[in-house]
């Protein structure tokens, strides 16, 4: 069917029916329960600082060295995380929003620009998402309001060069942009289109990025600080399924019978919904809370999507990196000039220097699958020029979710994949230009990717014990619960205040249950291999994801399977348990299972009109 047809027809997207879902509020702050979170915090850290000594000083099992060593190093990993994260979430302190600019005058130092209105260009990047869904999109951005005169530009940045994609940009009166090749991928993609544009200001969007009318009035205004150099705001996924109540399922299929037992369940473990999201997709945790927390120490970093770019500030990435290139290159050229020549010494060579500019492109988006990230970390480096970067709490767009697991491993995998990169090849923590609390944030976000490693030792720990009756630690006697108990309760008050307003318990398991996914992405960036840059599917993907979890599958099938060995060793000879170590194993490996279980009932998972079908 022609685009011009179309136009009027609505398409049956899935996601239809949760048009008229609103956004969430961000979490208000309050100085009593951040009080009480700081109080908890040190009481907590203090807890493991006295658990993880005692571990190393007085519990370490000898007899069985192999087993005790890599669980207390594990441990040591984990309580080094928590401090890093307990900096992350120490305090809110939002960035001073302040009215809408009238002119680009009031965005920079005086005199470097004159009274003309603000320019800005949004950019709307795809590839090969269906071409009505990025209508959606740009009659979206049509629709953006400004209470200023303002040059308010939509460019659809196709890196599909689709001739139906051109034709429904004309139908809308956007710009179409499209070039011959996809180097780079979205971040080539930007640069290009940065080439054919002139905005002071760009708006990043993909395919599906929805943006609220608010999105100008509501984030300009912190521009007129000219060392601001990118806003981001929070994404928010609008179709996420919500789920049914427990005791509204049970009373539908059994009646009154059925509504009590379900309300009476509820009553004791708490809000119960059957169909809800799997995957965990709520971004508030990273949103509302740890990159909020960031804007203090100026080290909120660019997520991509929904986030607005001070053009000078993505030039100054640009040349910083051109010609930081060049002085590399230079260095190779000219050290190759004088192995031919034979001579020792040489002074700088302007031929040298010149064809290495030949070969160096100017590059406003680092060309990397974590090119959002990686620009703002140039910009951050620059001690001189000290630019800085703002978390806006409030959500100023709708996007779409990963709706099947394929999706969903796709997306995470990128993410990881892209930060161990950094970490291991360019690492922001070591460099010069950063300061220490800027450090300490980026180290955070590479560290939590790293605790896949320990997280597999956390594992198959209780497995081992269950199986072989061997204990990582002398004894588990009252002297174990003595300094265990304290910090657990201590760990799971303090972040409960910490995290106060956004639910954080399936966050945690689900980057427990995620380990496989950042296990492959460190075992690709060791081997330097290259992270792909496939494009998140829009719509659900059809097949059987099992073969993605069998990880999870095989430590559930492992526990199941220890724990049914100890019960008949037990029955059997005795085996030599202790009822502490099994009271912390058995607890332990329940939680594993719970845990590993999100993930596989995630690969079955169909929304809700598939299930009716």
């Amino acid at each position: 069917m022609p685009a011009s047809i179309r136009q009027n027809v609505t398409p049956d997207f899935y996601f239809i029916p949760f048009e008229s879902r609103r956004p969430p509020a961000p979490v208000p702050w309050s100085r009593t329960v951040e009080r009480i979170w700081h109080g908890l915090a040190i009481a907590n850290l203090v807890a493991g600082a006295v658990y993880i000594w005692w571990r190393w000083a007085y519990s370490l099992n000898f007899d069985a060295i192999w087993f005790a060593v890599p669980l207390v190093v594990a441990e040591t990993c984990a309580y080094f995380g928590l401090i890093l994260f307990t900096a992350n979430l120490w305090k809110t302190r939002d960035y001073p929003q302040r009215l809408p600019p009238a002119s680009i005058a009031e965005c920079v130092r005086e005199g470097e620009a004159g009274e003309r209105p603000v320019s800005v260009d949004l950019f709307i990047t795809t590839y090969n998402e269906d071409e009505e869904l990025v209508r959606l999109s740009i009659r979206d951005a049509r629709k953006v309001s400004y209470p200023h005169p303002i040059d308010f530009r939509i460019h659809v940045l196709d890196d599909g060069r689709r001739e139906v994609m051109r034709q429904v940009c004309e139908e809308e009166g956007v710009g179409y942009i499209t070039r011959a090749s996809n180097i780079g991928f979205k971040a080539g993609n930007l640069r290009n289109a940065m080439e054919q544009t002139s905005g002071d200001f760009i708006v990043i969007c993909d395919a599906d990025t929805r943006p609220f009318p608010t999105i100008l009035d509501h984030t300009l205004g912190y521009f007129r600080d000219p060392d601001v150099a990118v806003v981001q705001t929070p994404q928010w996924f609008y179709d996420i399924p919500e789920g049914t109540r427990l005791k509204d399922v049970w009373g539908r299929r059994a009646g009154a019978p059925g509504r009590w037992l379900g309300a009476g369940i509820e009553a004791v473990f708490g809000e119960i919904r059957l169909g809800e999201d799997p995957f965990v997709n709520d971004p508030a945790m990273f949103y509302d809370v740890i990159q909020r927390r960031r804007n203090p120490w100026n080290a909120a970093f660019c997520c991509g999507a929904g986030s607005i770019h001070r053009r000078e500030a993505v030039m100054f990435v640009a040349l910083r990196a051109y010609a930081e290139a060049i002085a590399k290159s230079g260095e190779e050229g000219r050290g190759r000039i004088q192995k031919l020549l034979g001579l020792r010494h040489q002074e700088d060579d302007p031929l040298a220097r010149w064809q290495a500019a030949q070969e160096e492109e100017l590059t406003p988006y680092k060309f990397h699958v974590s090119e959002d990230i990686y620009s703002t970390i140039v910009l951050h480096q620059d001690s001189e020029r000290k630019w800085r970067t703002v978390l806006h709490p409030e959500v100023e767009s709708k996007m779409l979710s990963p709706q099947d697991l394929l999706s969903w491993t796709v997306q995470r995998f990128k993410y990881a994949g892209g930060s161990l990169d950094i970490f291991f090849h360019d690492n922001p923590v070591t460099r010069p230009g950063m300061t220490l609390a800027q450090r300490i944030m980026y180290l955070t976000t590479f560290w939590s990717y790293l605790g896949a490693v320990w997280n597999l030792v956390f594992l198959l720990s209780p497995v081992i014990y269950m199986f072989t009756a061997i204990a990582p630690v002398g004894t588990y006697t009252g002297d174990f619960f003595a300094h265990a108990l304290p910090f657990l309760v201590l760990n799971e008050l303090a972040f409960m205040m910490g995290t106060w307003g956004v639910s954080g318990y399936k966050g945690k398991v689900s980057y427990l249950a995620s380990f496989p996914i950042s296990l492959r992405a460190l075992w690709a960036v060791i081997r330097r291999k290259k992270i792909a840059f496939p494009v998140t599917p829009k719509q659900r993907q059809e097949g059987n994801y099992l073969g993605l979890v069998w990880p999870q599958i095989a430590i559930i099938a492992l526990t199941v399977t220890s724990f049914a060995w100890c019960a008949f060793r037990l029955f059997t000879v005795g085996g030599g348990y202790t009822l502490g170590g099994l009271i912390a194993n058995g607890l332990w490996g329940l939680n594993n299972i719970m845990a590993m279980s999100i993930m596989v009932r995630a690969a079955f998972w169909k929304p809700g009109r598939e299930q009716e079908r």
